[in-house]
């Protein structure tokens, strides 16, 4: 493999998804979008990520992919769900609309509650064989080892600032209940420590953006259209979750 290997591997990612985002998505950013390998100063200590595009267009969104050795790159497992999250849907969809939404304040078009944004790029992790991914097991087996570590980070990150678990015994349940290395959990669990809460966002945004849908689905029947519900997660910028709550089911009540 090379770099540019991987880098057209995402893009094919994005391609194959592209008929079915435009049947799940009434609006899609105006905002450019490119995928990039990270910078090779940088690379070594960066995650892949979603670098947000400027407000005018002028500056694309971009994923930024680090690639210290393509030889050893993963692109066996895990592919599609981190392109969901990071990428389209995810980061990029919400933040980019986000910002094109001039009405909006712009303390709501550049401003962020975590459990909304992580939520929602979460959230489109699980829409993967919707739009047409996680054919191939292993990339769909990677999909539920994402879901499976954010559902850990519930237990350890609570556990480590109101239960008094330590350092040690966080990085030992982390490796029992999960397919990580102790290198790997180890930097999991100092983020953490130097971040309270911050993970815990990741599942009960996309928990609660989840049970709103299968809620409407179940009341609107046939008026529930997924595409309409998408538009109305996205049409107010990133919001307490229960101020989203509150606001979606307003919306629902419109939709009978």
């Amino acid at each position: 493999k090379t770099p540019q290997e991987i880098l057209a591997a995402f893009e094919d990612i994005h391609q194959r998804m592209k008929p079915n985002l435009k049947k799940m998505f009434e609006k899609e950013p105006q905002t450019p979008f490119e995928i990039r390998q990270t910078e090779a100063f940088r690379a070594a200590s960066a995650s892949a990520e979603y670098n947000q595009g400027s407000a005018d267009g002028k500056r694309p969104g971009i994923f930024y992919v680090p690639i210290l050795d393509a030889k050893t790159f993963n692109t066996t497992s895990g592919m599609e769900s981190l392109f969901l999250h990071e990428a389209i849907p995810g980061h990029h969809y919400q933040i980019s609309l986000t910002q094109e939404n001039t009405p909006l304040p712009n303390f709501r078009r550049f401003g962020g509650h975590n459990a909304y944004v992580e939520g929602w790029a979460l959230y489109c992790e699980s829409l993967g064989k919707e739009l047409g991914l996680y054919q191939d097991p292993y990339q769909h087996m990677g999909a539920l080892g994402d879901e499976m570590h954010r559902a850990v980070r519930l237990v350890v990150d609570v556990a480590i600032h109101a239960k008094n678990m330590t350092r040690e015994e966080a990085i030992k349940y982390m490796t029992d209940n999960e397919a990580i290395s102790t290198e790997g959990a180890t930097a999991e669990i100092e983020r953490y420590m130097g971040i309270p809460a911050q993970a815990l966002g990741y599942k009960t945004g996309a928990m609660k953006i989840r049970e709103l849908r299968a809620k409407y689905e179940k009341a609107l029947g046939q008026k529930f259209k997924l595409a309409a519900f998408h538009t109305e997660v996205l049409r107010d910028g990133s919001l307490p979750l229960s101020v989203f709550e509150a606001k979606m089911n307003a919306w629902a009540d419109t939709q009978k």
